[in-house]
């Protein structure tokens, strides 16, 4: 994203709520009367690898700002009972899926480094004895990690397990910051995780970021980045904070007067944008930068880079099983939910039940707009003919009134449109949720329900 420029009346006109198609429909859409067997089916009727994600939902310590599904607590052993639960699971899935294998892994959460070494280790004894999966022929290995729950020789713990690719959870160095979202841990601790990474050897690391904190000014926002940079990851991710109290009760902990609001909190995403390309990161869209030379750059330039409920990712948009209590997969056009509480995660496996609460099964015009919206979030462009020739229709026709809601973004000068190509202008690229939503057949009174797309 080359020569960023800041419209405020573009700001002021589509700093709107919309979805972040991690999927399409999005997680909105699942219905808990969906039919557990069509699970069976979508797992079994199709050859093609699957990325595997596992939710860890333990934490330590409450971080006000956060809204994950997080279970609060200091007695190590709800991790065993945890993985007693995970192994059932694994056993319920892994005849469905023994011949597909699984490509890659990643451990979100909660702290995944809530584990101690000794789990951590059982959990990669248990994915190989119930699932053979051996990290050595998987692509990528990735773990999310709290630096205040990882020493030295847990992170070296989990690269002699064969992870490949470390996530930090930074959000912000200042200090005052941190207090105000109970997530305290200094410069140093984070700068010597990194550096022991590094020569640890993994090959991706990635740090989060957060605007729109409480206290964060444009000022010590700047010294962040600073810090980020001289840092040197592969990855950068740069989230807006959606203070959203009514819904997350630790929010309410988080006085409104602290955080910066409209023009303000946008001055600290244009400051990311700008200084993370200065820094020579590509922008791969929707909060996320990356080296040149990284992995997720590579796919994006190649024009295969994928979007699934992990984020921006290299496979699995349509291949992705989650494990764990609240985890989402999609496979084969079926989107399914686990339970988002523990109890009844733990009493649908006690009955040998797989732990689903809803889902959707994909009907055509799903596949259609879920393939196009990919498309424009991806890569930023749609080739209209090559389109057409794989779904069978007539672009315009079809997608008449989408074309009709995309003409006030042409004027802005926010997305391009032919009759062979619908292409995202760098100056859209911020705004590429709304530019997707015009295709978005369930968004009508659903809106409200999402993040502001800044």
């Amino acid at each position: 994203m080359q020569n960023t420029q800041w419209n405020q009346s573009l700001v002021n006109k589509y700093n709107v709520n919309g979805p972040r198609y991690t999927s399409y429909p999005t997680a909105l859409a699942l219905d808990t009367g969906f039919a557990a067997d069509q699970v069976i089916s979508a797992l079994q009727t199709s050859n093609q690898p699957l990325s595997l994600y596992i939710h860890l939902p333990f934490c330590h310590k409450l971080c006000y700002y956060c809204g994950c599904n997080r279970v609060i607590t200091r007695h190590q052993d709800k991790a065993d009972s945890y993985l007693d639960a995970l192994a059932d699971e694994m056993r319920l899935y892994a005849p469905l899926i023994a011949h597909r294998g699984i490509r890659n892994l990643h451990l979100g959460g909660g702290t995944p480094t809530f584990l101690n070494e000794q789990q951590l280790s059982r959990l990669m004894s248990l994915l190989a004895d119930e699932l053979a999966f051996h990290p050595g022929h998987a692509d990528e290995v990735s773990i999310e990690i709290d630096p205040r729950s990882c020493s030295l020789d847990k992170l070296a713990h989990l690269r002699h397990l064969g992870f490949n690719r470390v996530s930090y959870g930074v959000q912000d160095f200042n200090q005052d910051v941190q207090i105000a979202i109970n997530r305290v841990q200094s410069e140093e601790l984070v700068s010597s995780q990194v550096h022991a990474a590094k020569a640890l050897g993994f090959s991706s690391i990635n740090l989060d970021l957060v605007y729109g904190l409480p206290h964060q000014t444009l000022d010590n926002f700047h010294h962040s980045l600073d810090k980020v940079i001289a840092l040197s990851p592969d990855r950068v991710s740069m989230f807006s904070y959606a203070h959203l109290p009514t819904r997350f009760a630790a929010q309410r902990k988080i006085a409104d007067e602290t955080l910066l609001q409209g023009a303000d909190k946008q001055a600290l995403l244009l400051a990311g944008i700008e200084r993370l390309n200065a820094a020579g990161y590509q922008f791969i869209g929707m909060d996320h930068f990356a080296k040149p030379d990284d992995r997720l750059a590579q796919a994006q330039r190649e024009g295969h880079m994928q979007r699934n409920f992990q984020g921006y990712t290299t496979h699995g948009s349509d291949a992705l099983l989650g494990l764990g209590v609240s985890s989402i997969s999609q496979v084969n056009g079926v989107i399914w939910q686990h339970e988002k509480d523990l109890q009844p995660y733990y009493r649908k496996l006690a009955h040998g039940q797989r732990p689903i609460s809803k889902g959707i099964v994909l009907h055509e015009d799903d596949r259609l707009r879920a393939a196009l919206i990919a498309e424009l979030i991806c890569h930023f462009k749609l080739n209209i003919d090559e389109f057409e020739k794989a779904w069978g229709i007539t672009f315009s026709d079809y997608f008449a009134p989408a074309l009709r809601l995309l003409q006030r973004y042409q004027d802005d000068g926010l997305v391009k449109v032919s009759t062979t190509e619908i292409e995202v202008t760098d100056a859209g690229r911020l705004w590429v949720r709304i530019i997707c939503a015009a295709f978005d057949a369930y968004l009508q009174g659903q809106s409200q329900q999402y993040s502001k797309v800044i």
